[in-house]
């Protein structure tokens, strides 16, 4: 079987670095090491003892914000192992990824992106119990499902996602890694997708290989990176001739965050309380939704629509955002 790595990166969120160090050190398959980009000051200490070896890597923060491109190639540059496993800090490994991921991936495979299951809040506070986890998660409404076994092609590169991924060293290496200038949050995760397309690597969902995300509140739209999201947006426009994460952007203008002018977006003002509270994760939510905003917004209730023509409004509503004024 193929050695795995197993790569994270960090900053903060101390306790959930644990979960997912107790998750693979549960699996039936160890994997050959652990490593974790640290995007702080300080290092982590006092982490679980594993049977295998976990290194850390500084990567410093950019101008305050977390290089998260450049945290993840760090990682992989350090990685020993053949298969490259991804996995976001909040993301408690199933005790049968590394040995799912040993199974499928190999040379010109490409990515293959295993299962995600939310966790409500409170679910891990008794410590890790997968049969627990089993129950209590729910898949993300807005992503697709698994195939019922095996893998199922993705034909479109911008549902890549690096939340949990498997690649084989030298894919990753023919891909390039990710784009470095993408710094904070958002982008990364889409032209590195598009990379992919481009050097026609292909892009898997996979049955298995699953993560129970953990809790934490979050903002969908992240109305709290609005400035991050456009610039990574606009570098994304300056590559690839058009913008992307535009229902983000088209959630901004619905708020009044933003505008399209001849020569960008522009911002108009700072999210208030009230656009806080309209995009907060609430305790009962597993994972924050952008598609709920967008509904409120435009006062759309889901059921009394049908899903094609939604999509279709939505479409036509985001399309102005995707150009950028150099075309």
């Amino acid at each position: 079987m193929r050695t795995v790595s197993a790569l994270t990166i960090a900053s903060g969120r101390t306790e959930h670095l644990e979960n997912v160090i107790l998750g693979l050190a549960a699996q039936t398959v160890q994997p050959a090491e652990l490593v974790i980009a640290v995007m702080q000051d300080a290092l982590y200490e006092d982490l679980p003892q594993t049977a295998f070896p976990v290194r850390q890597i500084r990567v410093p923060p950019v101008e305050g914000e977390l290089p998260l491109a450049a945290a993840r190639n760090r990682a992989a540059e350090a990685a020993t192992g053949e298969i490259f496993v991804f996995l976001d800090v909040d993301c408690i490994p199933h005790p049968a990824l590394v040995a799912d991921y040993a199974e499928r991936a190999a040379p010109g495979r490409g990515v293959l992106m295993g299962e995600v299951k939310y966790l409500p809040q409170g679910t891990v506070s008794g410590g890790l119990d997968f049969e627990r986890f089993e129950r209590a998660g729910v898949r993300h409404s807005d992503r697709q499902g698994p195939p019922e076994g095996g893998l199922r092609r993705c034909d479109d590169y911008r549902c890549f996602w690096s939340l949990n991924f498997a690649i084989h060293r030298d894919d990753w290496r023919a891909a390039g890694g990710m784009d470095e200038r993408y710094v904070g949050y958002g982008g990364e995760d889409t032209d590195f997708g598009r990379e992919l397309d481009c050097a026609e690597i292909p892009i898997w969902w996979m049955k298995g290989a699953r993560v129970y995300h953990q809790y934490h509140p979050h903002y969908m739209p992240p109305i709290h990176k609005v400035a991050s999201v456009i610039r990574n947006s606009e570098l994304f426009a300056s590559k690839w001739g058009h913008r992307t994460m535009e229902h983000w952007l088209h959630g901004f203008r619905m708020l009044g965050l933003i505008e399209p002018t001849p020569d960008g977006l522009r911002i108009l003002r700072e999210p208030g309380e009230a656009d806080y509270a309209l995009c907060r994760q609430a305790p009962d939510m597993p994972y924050a939704n952008t598609r709920r905003v967008l509904d409120k917004l435009q006062q759309i209730e889901a059921a009394q629509r049908h899903g094609a023509e939604r999509e279709a409004q939505v479409e036509r509503d985001q399309a102005d955002l995707l150009r950028h004024p150099a075309q």
